[in-house]
């Protein structure tokens, strides 16, 4: 069954007297897992077709979905959207992605592909309880509500029917709803094109956008698509999984290396920066929460105090670098309306932070190592050993001097204290035990930067 609404919307315009002018038509893809970026993009594709006076949208949708709270807004975004709106669903639109096909006022499916499959699960694929199933089916079932019903003629009598199923959608959500000729109860639904053409859950099938525009009788057009700025694609290189694990690498080297160099220097500087690239994709995209920028901070107060205040084993550093990989992890976690946390990213956000430790490992050892060109390695670690026979000493031996000299001493010597040896004043070690103030004395040795004395017989 194909639905004339955007043809009836094009004939009105011509009735208005504005035929002479060609259909403006804008497209912009969804073709990556459905995030905090893939929102952005949608609200700044919305924002330049109303821009373009766009007559109609098309969403380019191939997508195996993601974070459920930036795909329904998304949702909402394309249901308030002014315009008629086309889902061309190219190989997938499942979970998340259904729900924005369903959004649309059309959906054209390729040969192949499939829409479905919407359940609720975690970041291991295990789906969730029941309690998440029943919003996300809600979710499903007011979007197919949305497009209204129709009227058709049924044993000659004229009666109206939902123009796309509720239940069908939430068929997609939960396997224990049965449709009648569709699907049983023992899985949840995913769509073929023709499955979906039968059942009013999309117009037709189509290979490409031009085919789409065939379809709806649209033969006069100019197509303007969606392109990401720089700062887009600046934003969506220093947020994909490789750079941010490499981001990591080089804020745990340069912690290391600054914790075992005085002062502070490069590796600082590299990894402030790599920790400023780090958190300015989620910045930008306002997913970032308070309590993660506070952590990180504490984690780099107690890093700067175990560089210069804190001595001994090392607890301050070793808790500031936890609160730091902690709050790394945290800030690429994302949130969904349904389960509070998107566990898939936690997932995901675990493996990045693992990767970038172990490559952060990897690099002091290699730095460290004698891999590395000594001209390299110089600027990271000591390269001369002080030796005695080349003049260098660790301590003061010019009190050696004075051994056999006699001296007096000037404080009780309980062994410690002090003697008075031709007018200068030393610290010494009585080799006798306690020794009166005013007693004379006798230097016998110097040992361990120490002078002993002992009684004048």
């Amino acid at each position: 069954m194909k639905i004339r609404l955007l043809l009836t919307w094009l004939l009105t315009l011509l009735i208005a007297g504005m035929s002479w002018a060609a259909t403006r038509v804008f497209v912009f893809s969804l073709d990556d897992e459905i995030d905090a970026t893939t929102w952005r993009y949608t609200k700044r594709a919305l924002e330049e077709a109303k821009d373009k006076g766009s007559d109609l949208l098309i969403v380019h949708l191939n997508t195996y979905g993601g974070a459920l709270e930036d795909a329904d807004s998304i949702r909402t975004a394309l249901l308030k959207f002014d315009k008629p709106t086309v889902a061309f669903i190219d190989h997938n639109a499942a979970s998340a992605g259904a729900l924005i096909a369903l959004a649309c006022d059309s959906v054209f499916m390729a040969p192949g592909s499939s829409m479905g499959a919407a359940s609720v699960v975690d970041g291991s694929g295990q789906v969730l309880p029941d309690k998440y199933q029943s919003y996300m089916r809600a979710m499903m079932r007011s979007t197919a509500e949305h497009h209204g019903k129709i009227e058709v003629i049924a044993d000659g009598d004229t009666i109206a029917q939902w123009r796309r199923d509720p239940l069908i959608a939430e068929a997609m959500v939960d396997p224990r709803i049965i449709v009648p000729n569709l699907i049983d109860s023992t899985k949840v639904l995913t769509f073929t094109p023709d499955e979906a053409i039968k059942f009013g859950y999309a117009e037709a099938k189509a290979n490409d956008v031009e085919q789409v525009l065939s379809d709806l009788d649209v033969e006069d057009y100019e197509i303007a698509k969606f392109e990401p700025t720089l700062t887009d694609k600046i934003l969506g290189f220093f947020g994909s999984a490789g750079v941010q694990a490499i981001l990591i690498m080089i804020i745990v080297g340069g912690i290391y290396f600054e914790l075992h160099s005085p002062g502070i220097g490069f590796p600082t500087a590299a990894a402030l920066i790599a920790a400023a690239l780090y958190f300015l994709p989620v910045y930008a995209a306002g997913t970032i929460s308070g309590w993660i920028l506070i952590l990180f901070i504490i984690g780099l107060i107690l890093v700067m105090m175990e560089i210069f205040v804190v001595p001994g084993f090392g607890i301050t550093g070793i808790s500031g670098g936890i609160a730091i990989l902690v709050a790394l992890g945290g800030a690429i976690v994302q949130r969904d309306s349904i389960t509070g946390i998107d566990m898939s990213s936690v997932t995901r956000a675990l493996v990045i932070v693992s990767v970038g430790l172990i490559l952060g490992i990897g690099l002091v050892w290699l730095i460290l190592s004698k891999f590395m060109p000594k001209s390299f390695r110089r600027t990271t670690e000591l390269q001369y050993e002080l030796r005695s026979e080349d003049g260098f000493i660790g301590v003061d031996t010019d009190p050696k001097r004075l051994v056999g000299k006699t001296a007096v001493v000037k404080t009780n010597m309980r062994p410690v204290g002090k003697i008075v040896v031709d007018g200068e004043t030393y610290e010494a070690v009585s080799d006798d035990g306690f020794i009166d103030a005013k007693t004379e004395v006798k230097i016998v040795s110097y040992s361990t930067a120490q002078l002993h004395v002992s009684r004048i017989d």
